[in-house]
């Protein structure tokens, strides 16, 4: 047989366990010390020394085109979101795809040796060429053997704010996107941002895809865009096919139209995504003191039953300076904005990096550690969910379809406190 992983921790389960996989799928998972196991029979050995095994990380959105461009043409001064999209305008002038492959890949590979092996980044259609989306869809499918990718058709200038619009999104959807995206808070005007998410989701629904919509990522409280996307949700039956980006002005609304909204969110089965690192940093760049947090309402989506996951969003780019794609980082000030410390509120930290993410993605069956599932996944050095929230540890070991493709090694670290004793370990 393929692979066996000894001695591994399995969430929410008492006891060491022993995993199986073969030809990349997970054959068995029995309690560690039954003989039906043998080492000797299989080709390549992982023991886990006790560590968590999960599924792999999923990073729910995240713009792998622009990736590893900061200060190019120019630096964000204003650190808002609209300085952010002029730059990228300028940049995307001199785009190609050997640019873009390249950056994207390197992204993409740091990754996956941090453990994240499902990945859903949008692709910017406001170009008569579509160099970008053309390039991340060829990377799609040269990286599939080893990281799962979907493209959304992202219009970054507005579907109907911006010359053919509606055209260059279609397009992208025929040259094989795997959904379609809006922006309607950044339309002229609120009917435009409306009538943008109908033609959204007739898109979505004449070439089978999935929707995924930049949603009123701005402070201004009147932005209530997620209602409409939710009601054509729930009406055309897309249900969780759909997903809401960002939804940051939901930190402005009044309580009482925000308790309404939960009902439909809720009935809609729509996703949220969002994104901790990227909006605390632009969110509040509008107001004097006190500022805004800008971040979605999570602890409340989540108590009402609504999926949430998470995503990078921005790693140095014109958006962003910083990002690493540590999935745990990014769960870690999840928590810490949303006020979710009780021990309860913990566990979602990892989950919205692990089983909710993969409810986004639509990946039904092709995710999670069970016998018949693929075999990919990860072994972390924690003990639980809140520990792996604490410390954030390193990806130990990186398995997908069956196949080692990272392992990292923790750094060793020696003390010297001046002792007569000298060294202290």
């Amino acid at each position: 047989m393929d692979l066996l992983v000894t001695r591994a921790k399995l969430p929410d389960r008492d006891g060491l366990f022993r995993v199986a996989a073969e030809k990349g799928i997970i054959t068995e998972i029995r309690p560690e010390g039954e003989e039906t196991l043998l080492p000797d029979r299989f080709r390549t050995v992982i023991d886990a020394e006790g560590q968590l095994l999960l599924p792999p990380y999923v990073e729910s959105h995240i713009h792998l085109e622009s990736v590893l461009t900061a200060g190019d043409p120019r630096w964000n001064e204003s650190g808002t979101l609209f300085e952010g999209i002029r730059i990228w305008a300028e940049r995307q002038r001199y785009l190609t795809k050997t640019d873009v492959k390249e950056r994207a890949l390197s992204v993409l590979k740091s990754l996956a040796a941090q453990g994240v092996l499902h990945v859903r980044t949008h692709a910017d259609v406001s170009d008569p060429k579509l160099t970008a989306l053309d390039a991340l869809l060829e990377l799609r499918d040269e990286v599939r053997s080893w990281v799962n990718v979907q493209v959304v058709a992202f219009p970054q200038q507005g579907i109907l704010s911006f010359p053919n619009g509606e055209g260059l999104l279609e397009e992208a959807l025929k040259r094989g996107a795997d959904a379609v995206g809006a922006i309607p808070h950044y339309e002229w005007t609120r009917e435009d941002g409306v009538e943008s998410l109908h033609i959204a989701f007739r898109l979505a629904e004449k070439y089978g895809a999935l929707v995924d919509v930049h949603c009123d990522e701005i402070d201004d409280g009147q932005s209530r865009f997620v209602e409409t996307l939710a009601a054509l949700a729930l009406r055309t039956g897309l249900g969780a096919r759909a997903t809401a980006s960002h939804t940051t002005a939901m930190h402005s609304y009044d309580n009482a139209y925000a308790a309404k909204l939960m009902r439909l969110l809720q009935a809609s089965g729509i996703n949220i995504v969002a994104n901790p690192p990227v909006n605390v940093h632009l969110q509040g760049r509008f107001d004097a003191y006190p500022k805004r947090r800008g971040m979605t309402r999570i602890k409340e989506l989540l108590d009402a039953g609504v999926n949430v996951s998470l995503g990078t969003d921005c790693i140095s780019d014109p958006w962003y300076p910083f990002g690493t794609g540590n999935m745990l980082h990014v769960a870690n000030m999840a928590l810490h904005v949303g006020h979710m410390t009780a021990r309860g509120d913990i566990p979602h930290g990892v989950r919205m990096v692990t089983e909710n993410g993969a409810r986004t993605l639509a990946l039904g069956d092709g995710y999670g550690i069970a016998e018949g599932r693929p075999a990919s996944f990860i072994i972390v050095d924690g003990a639980d969910p809140w520990d792996l929230m604490r410390r954030m540890p390193v990806t130990r070991h990186v398995v997908c379809k069956g196949r080692p493709i990272a392992v990292t090694h923790p750094a060793r670290t020696e003390l010297y406190m001046g002792s007569a004793a000298g060294l202290m370990t």
